[in-house]
C-alpha cells in the first residue's frame, strides 16, 4: 500500500477521533451544567421553606444570615473578603474531612467499608503520614491561602467591590456559578497537567501523589506554591472576573472545598458525585486531570480510565449498593453488570449506541 495514502488515512482517523472527543465534551459540559442547575435550583427552594419553618425566620431567610455575617465582620472589605472566605473555608474542610478521617482510623460505621473505592488501603490510615498531612494542609490554608487573598483583595477593589448588602438573586447565583465551575475546570485542568512536567513534578506535585490512595484531607496537601496556582487561583479567578457579591464568593468556596474532599475521600457513596476520575488518578498518575471530565475527553486524557472498571463506576449512584458490587472487577462468564448492554437487556441496541456515545 502506498505510504502517502496510509498516511492519510490515518490522519483522517485522527481528525474524525477528535471531532468524536469534542462533541462528547460539549455533550458532557451541557449535562453537568443542566444537572447541577437542576439539583442546586431544588435544593434551594427545599431548604429555604423547611429552615424558615424550623426556625420561624420572618421575611427572607438567607438574606438574614448575611446580615448576621457582615455584622461578624464589622462591615469591614477585607474581613468579608480575605479572613472571612479563609476562615469559613477551613472550617468546613476539617469538620467535613474529619467524617471521612475518622472512618478510616476507627473502621467504623463498618458497613461505610463496603464504599470503599480502594479495599484494604488506609485500614486504618497511617497516623504520622496523616499529621505530616494535617500540618502542610493548615499551612496552605491559613499562610499561603491567607497572603494569595490578600494579594487578590487589592485586585477586587481595583476591578470594583460589589459592596451590596442585599444579596443577588437565587437565578443570578445559579448563572455565576456555572461560569465560576467551567473557569475553574479550565484553570485546574492546565496547571495541574503542568505541574506533572518533569521539570515541575519532582519539585512541587510529587507531595500530593505520595498517596496512591487518597483520604479526604490529603485534597490540599501540595506544595505552597503549586497550593495557590492549582488550586486557589482557578477558584478565586471567577468571582474575580464576574464582579460577583461576597456572598457567592463564599459560597463557590464552600463547594469547591466540598467538591475536592469528595474526590479524595476514598468513599463512593449513595448520592454522592463520583470520585472515582480523581482516584484513578492517583492510583495511575497520567490520567484524568480535570475535575469534570471535560477537558480530559477533549484531549483523551482519560482514554485508559474509559477502557477500566473504575469507569463504569464513574456515575451517582441512587441506591444503596455499592458500586463495587453493582460494577465488579471479575464476572462469570456471559454475565454483566448492572448497567451493562448484554443478554436479556430489552434494548441492547439502544444500550450499546448509548454506551457509544458516552
Amino acid at each position: 500500500m502506498d505510504e502517502g495514502a496510509t498516511y492519510q488515512g490515518d490522519r483522517e482517523l485522527q481528525v474524525r477521533q477528535g471531532r468524536r472527543d469534542l462533541w462528547a465534551s460539549l455533550r458532557k459540559t451541557l449535562v453537568v451544567v443542566a444537572s447541577t442547575s437542576v439539583v442546586l435550583l431544588a435544593l434551594r427552594n427545599s431548604l429555604t421553606y423547611h429552615l424558615q419553618h424550623f426556625w420561624g425566620a420572618s421575611g427572607d431567610f438567607w438574606q438574614h444570615q448575611w446580615d448576621k455575617v457582615v455584622l461578624l465582620c464589622n462591615n469591614d472589605p477585607f474581613n468579608i473578603l480575605v479572613y472571612g472566605p479563609t476562615l469559613s473555608s477551613y472550617a468546613l474542610y476539617w469538620t467535613t474531612g474529619a467524617m471521612f478521617i475518622l472512618m478510616d482510623l476507627t473502621g467504623k460505621p463498618s458497613f461505610l467499608r463496603r464504599y470503599k473505592i480502594q479495599p484494604g488501603t488506609n485500614e486504618p490510615v497511617e497516623i504520622k503520614p496523616l499529621i505530616k498531612c494535617s500540618l502542610w494542609v493548615t499551612f496552605n490554608q491559613l499562610v499561603a491561602g491567607t497572603a494569595f487573598s490578600s494579594a487578590c483583595f487589592y485586585v477586587v477593589c481595583f476591578r470594583g467591590y460589589n459592596e451590596s448588602p442585599l444579596l443577588p438573586t437565587f437565578h443570578w447565583v445559579l448563572f455565576e456559578l456555572m461560569i465560576c465551575i467551567l473557569i475553574e475546570e479550565v484553570g485546574f485542568y492546565y496547571t495541574h497537567r503542568l505541574f506533572h512536567h518533569r521539570l515541575l513534578y519532582k519539585h512541587f506535585h510529587k507531595w500530593h501523589h505520595e498517596w496512591q490512595s487518597p483520604v479526604s484531607v490529603t485534597a490540599l496537601y501540595t506544595h505552597p506554591f503549586e497550593h495557590i496556582i492549582s488550586n486557589i487561583a482557578p477558584v478565586i479567578v471567577g468571582p474575580i472576573l464576574l464582579g460577583s457579591h461576597p456572598a457567592t464568593l463564599w459560597l463557590w468556596c464552600g463547594l469547591a472545598n466540598l467538591s475536592t474532599i469528595n474526590a479524595h475521600s476514598g468513599y463512593h457513596l449513595p448520592f454522592f458525585p463520583s470520585p472515582e476520575a480523581h482516584d484513578y488518578h492517583h492510583l495511575k498518575f497520567n490520567q484524568c486531570y480535570g475535575v469534570l471530565g471535560i477537558l480530559d475527553r477533549l484531549h483523551g486524557t482519560d482514554e485508559n480510565f474509559r477502557k477500566s472498571r473504575q469507569y463504569a463506576r464513574n456515575v451517582t449512584m441512587f441506591s444503596l449498593v455499592p458500586p463495587r458490587e453493582a460494577f465488579p472487577d471479575a464476572l462469570p462468564k456471559g454475565k454483566k453488570a448492572v448497567g451493562e448492554c448484554g443478554e436479556g437487556n430489552k434494548a441492547v441496541g439502544e444500550c450499546k449506541a448509548r454506551r457509544r456515545r458516552e
